[in-house]
């Protein structure tokens, strides 16, 4: 398949980078200096900025999945929508946030008062990211949500999926290795289960 990844020098992004060319998948990797990425095969670079709308979508056209990683303060749910849709794409993948997880009934994460004041910003527009993407009705959209503690580290190929919920494993801990995220973001775009829905993953 022909990926493109939208913010691909980012920690999320060079692991799913990883995964996908691991698969054998032709990558377009895309960020504001994304020729500063190894060379490998299979894997296009193309330095874009994502609020050029016209030239994000540019670079998009000819691929058949899109994946977004870009920090959900620094862009909104329309520039990357319309630019997927300009470029004549159906299926859209976005990096989520923990933060629109619920953990009780009717309480999100984010809006627990444990949750860091220091993230509240950006887990508040993914939580509004998400909520424009379950409006959009043309483009197959999935929003996969990693757990509350999302680091680098080892990739085991063992984990849980759930849906709206926050996964915590047998000890109390919420967490995903990014390497872990990107199996599960490659195994929807290979076998997609989720079009339209949002998803989550962690141990």
């Amino acid at each position: 398949m022909k990926i493109a990844i939208i913010g691909a020098t980012g920690n999320v992004g060079t692991r799913l980078t990883d995964e996908a060319l691991r698969r054998g998948h032709s990558i377009t990797a895309l960020a504001r200096q994304a020729s500063k990425l190894q060379a490998r095969d299979g894997l296009t670079t193309r330095d874009v900025d994502v609020a050029d709308a016209k030239a994000l979508a540019d670079v998009l056209r000819g691929n058949d999945v899109v994946i977004s990683t870009v920090r959900f303060l620094q862009t909104t749910a329309a520039q990357i929508v319309d630019a997927v849709k300009a470029a004549g794409i159906k299926r859209l993948l976005v990096v989520g946030g923990a933060g629109s997880l619920f953990v009780a009934p009717g309480v999100q994460l984010v809006d627990t008062p444990e949750f860091p004041e220091l993230y509240k910003a950006e887990a508040s527009a993914g939580r509004d990211f998400l909520n424009a993407l379950q409006r959009e009705s043309q483009l197959e959209w999935t929003f996969l949500s990693p757990s509350a503690l999302f680091t680098p580290g080892e990739r085991t190929g063992k984990f849980r999926l759930g849906k709206d919920d926050l996964l915590v494993d047998a000890n109390g801990k919420s967490w995903i290795s990014m390497e872990d995220y990107a199996i599960a973001m490659l195994d929807e775009i290979e076998r997609p289960t989720h079009v339209r829905e949002r998803f989550a993953v962690g141990y």
